[in-house]
């Protein structure tokens, strides 16, 4: 059902991969849209390695929302920010790309675990946070992945 990646030279590890969704705090997360166009959306993100799913927030309503009641099917998209070797112009990136289905997160204490890993993503400011969470939690929408197929590769950009 998924292919598999043409180039494997270029094939990154699933230990690779799981580090960029680690540490990369953004990527694009893409819907089927409205009339069959694509929506990709940059959001980010939280990768979980307990449970291997992938944990957004947003808002209640919007296109994202609207999508996703229309066709559970994502695609999300996440690259590093690269390195040049010394003297060289090309830039070397590893990206990965997973695919799987969604669905909106509705218990308050998973949505609250799930903003509070994404606001650590960010700051370790603990005021912040607690403000944050009691602020908005109510008005956020969390989303889980549940990853069918993931595949990552490094290009140099030569």
């Amino acid at each position: 059902m998924f292919r598999q990646m043409r180039r494997k030279k270029q094939e990154l590890s699933e230990e690779e991969c799981v580090k960029i969704l680690k540490n990369e705090k953004r990527g694009v997360l893409s819907f089927i849209g409205e009339d069959g166009y694509p929506y990709g959306v940059p959001i980010n993100h939280f990768f979980d390695e307990t449970d291997g799913k992938i944990y957004f927030h947003g808002a209640k309503q919007g296109h994202k929302i609207d999508a996703l009641k229309e066709c559970n099917k994502v695609c999300f998209t996440v690259y590093d920010g690269g390195y040049k070797n010394p003297g060289d112009w090309a830039l070397n990136i590893k990206s990965v790309i997973a695919f799987g289905k969604i669905e909106l997160v509705e218990e308050t204490e998973k949505a609250e675990k799930i903003c509070r890993a994404l606001c650590g993503k960010f700051t370790s400011d603990s005021l912040y946070i607690e403000k944050e969470i009691s602020s908005f939690l109510s008005k956020v929408q969390c989303l889980e992945m549940t990853v069918e197929h993931m595949t990552g590769k490094q290009v140099n950009e030569k």
